[in-house]
């Protein structure tokens, strides 16, 4: 799926052809968790559920998103507050996503958790604060 905008969503200021466009559309594989977890915001606003399914864990990934019935979400801005690597193949971010629901104000503020398998980064979880 293609992003009309120039810039990516996920508050990189690089062009979406030169930042998430890559993963999102399935040319490569994110290098790190953060790389994932802003291809993941990305992917939320295009609406690209199987990017989203195909990069999170298997042990806890829902059966569906449902976002082709949730048309009154928009997603607003992406902060990365921080990345850790705790070994080669576990690592967490934190960040904060603003969206609306019907035109209302929302922020998600979340540690989320990666994992490593075989080269290819997952989201497994994250704590909402």
């Amino acid at each position: 799926m293609k992003q009309n905008s120039n810039l990516c969503p996920c508050g990189s200021t690089k062009p979406y052809a030169d930042c998430c466009a890559r993963y999102v559309e399935g040319n490569e594989l994110a290098p790190a968790a953060e790389a994932l977890m802003r291809s993941r915001y990305t992917a939320y606003t295009l609406q690209c559920a199987d990017y989203l399914m195909a990069t999170w864990h298997s042990s806890t990934r829902p059966i569906a998103l449902g976002l082709a019935e949730d048309k009154s979400t928009k997603w607003i801005s992406l902060e990365v507050k921080r990345h850790e690597q705790q070994d080669a193949d576990h690592a967490s971010v934190e960040f904060v996503a603003r969206y609306k629901v019907n035109g209302r104000a929302h922020r998600l503020h979340e540690v989320s958790r990666f994992v490593r398998e075989d080269g290819r980064w997952f989201y497994v979880d994250g704590d909402v604060d």
